[in-house]
């Protein structure tokens, strides 16, 4: 039950327990007791609306930074990851594989807001050997949600 029920609100958040329960064939009580659970575990960390600011009036940047560090004695990665995830500005930490350690997502009000981020507070840090900034230009998918409108083929099909 738990898998199904994760699944379910992971792709809707805001899907009401009533529908859900009827989904799921279970009573609603056992529901409401399964996800307040969930909650208190935290395997459920929050609920979130995805919006596609491109379509509002509102000026945000997103960017993507690469981030190369020097691993602490006894911490590894997770002290200067604290260090970094702590700024307001900062969306998202993850440790990932390849060159660099640490992929940080971040948000700002201009490429010049985010780009004194990096140089001003990231770059400081003591462990924080190189970073490599990557600016989202468009959004197509995110969070398994197509943005981005599909267009239909209006060719006309030729037959011989």
């Amino acid at each position: 039950m738990r898998e199904q029920l994760l699944s379910i609100i992971e792709k809707n958040s805001r899907i009401d327990i009533s529908e859900l329960a009827i989904l799921m064939g279970v009573p609603e009580v056992d529901l409401a007791n399964e996800l307040k659970k969930l909650e208190e575990e935290g395997v459920i960390c929050g609920y979130h609306t995805l919006i596609d600011w491109e379509k509002t009036n509102v000026e945000k940047v997103d960017a993507l930074i690469e981030v190369r560090v020097t691993p602490q004695r006894g911490q590894g990665f997770d002290s200067i990851a604290e260090r970094i995830y702590k700024y307001p500005e900062v969306n998202s930490v993850y440790l990932i594989s390849g060159g660099f350690d640490l992929l940080v997502t971040i948000e700002g009000k201009s490429l010049k807001e985010v780009s004194s981020f990096v140089t001003d507070k990231l770059s400081t840090l003591e462990t924080v050997l190189s970073t490599a900034t990557h600016f989202v230009l468009k959004k197509y998918k995110d969070h398994g949600t197509i943005l981005t409108k599909k267009y239909a083929d209006e060719r006309m099909k030729v037959t011989p």
